[in-house]
């Protein structure tokens, strides 16, 4: 079977990049695969970070891809639809995650070959930013898809009530396998410069507002000094409000930020010398970080939003607040600790789900529920 991948790919560099490099390759080992790429993914200004592309110390492994598709330049989009049908894939799947790129990739979808079917893999249906136009441009999108994969149950429900009629199905989040072994503790806590002996808290990923790092900042103040807190990842906007809070810090000695693109291969170091990984998030559907805490088996505490509830406290891997404020995220941080039972559970779940969340069972879902749809 030939299957096509449009979206973004090395040289871009995220979460985003890594899923699709991972199911590209997992797909290349049963079928003839091609992967279409961003010439632009967004234009500079409406970029909030440092960079969209790797740098030459990411150290990230180059994928093959033909680039095309310029988010915002019509006639690539044209061309791109041309190219791709000229390859002549049976499967086209499409990555789909704000609808900024409805159009781009709502028009290629329509320009298919017949015989092609389109799936979409959908890590939001509405962003967890939302804006008046989200809503009418996915739709926009939705309409050039033959099926739809979700990541949780909750983005399916969110499917749903904007499209019912649409074949859907839920595929969770594979594992990540491709940041190497987890460390020694003591060694990984040397390397990061932070004092040993004490209990490892870790804040990972893109800063953003929905990730409420100032409410975890607010719940480290209720926990007592044996605690400390480690953040790492690249701010999406000014740091400044969350300098502010660690300078307030009782506890600012215990806070270590790492406030920058962190590379596939440091990111072993941070999780080997955590306990537990916290994401208050305001908002979410899913969240990629919960496929590292399970490569790395570090529990997780996190808030009940969205389909977090669903893919890390009912999979076992993790607690759940029930409400995102400092008082709930602090003590479900000091149950974790005080419950040795809770991470002996996790470490249990985590096995489980290394079995049953793999690159090759997703890649194998995906074409499964191909073979279901009209073209």
């Amino acid at each position: 079977m030939k299957v096509a991948l449009l979206s973004c790919l090395y040289p871009y560099r995220g979460g985003i990049a890594q899923f699709n490099a991972s199911l590209l390759t997992e797909l290349g080992k049963s079928h003839e695969v091609k992967a279409f790429n961003f010439t632009r993914q967004y234009p500079d200004m409406l970029f909030p970070g440092k960079t969209q592309k790797v740098t030459p110390d990411d150290e990230a492994i180059p994928v093959e891809s033909e680039a095309v598709l310029d988010s915002v330049n019509p006639f690539s989009w044209i061309k791109t639809a041309r190219r791709i049908r000229e390859w002549g894939p049976d499967i086209l799947i499409l990555r789909y995650w704000m609808s900024f790129f409805a159009p781009c990739l709502g028009y290629v979808a329509r320009h298919m070959a017949p015989g092609c079917k389109v799936i979409a893999i959908l890590d939001n249906v509405i962003p967890h930013e939302p804006h008046f136009f989200d809503a009418p441009l996915t739709k926009y999108f939705l309409k050039g898809v033959d099926g739809c994969v979700t990541l949780c149950k909750e983005v399916g429900q969110d499917l749903a009530a904007l499209n019912p009629d649409k074949p859907r199905t839920v595929i969770p989040h594979p594992i990540y396998s491709h940041f190497g072994a987890k460390m020694e503790r003591g060694e990984a806590e040397k390397v990061l410069g932070i004092r040993p002996g004490m209990k490892n808290l870790l804040f990972f990923g893109l800063i953003r507002e929905y990730k409420g790092l100032d409410i975890l900042l607010e719940a480290f103040d209720r926990l007592s000094q044996d605690y400390q807190l480690v953040i790492a990842g690249e701010p999406y906007g000014s740091f400044d409000k969350y300098r502010e809070l660690i300078d307030k810090s009782p506890g600012k000695e215990r806070i270590h930020v790492f406030n920058e693109y962190i590379k596939d291969s440091e990111v072993s170091k941070f999780f080997s010398a955590s306990d537990l990984v916290v994401l208050p998030y305001r908002s979410a559907t899913q969240s990629g970080i919960r496929g590292i805490c399970c490569h790395f088996e570090i529990p997780m505490v996190v808030t009940d939003v969205g389909g977090l509830k669903e893919t890390i406290g009912d999979a076992g891997i993790g607690l759940v607040s029930p409400d995102c404020t400092p008082e709930g995220i602090a003590t479900m941080v000091r149950k974790f600790f005080a419950d040795p039972s809770v991470r002996e559970s996790c470490s249990a779940s985590f096995r489980r789900e290394k079995e049953e969340h793999s690159w090759k069972k997703f890649a194998e879902d995906i074409v499964s529920f191909s073979e279901t749809l009209q073209a």
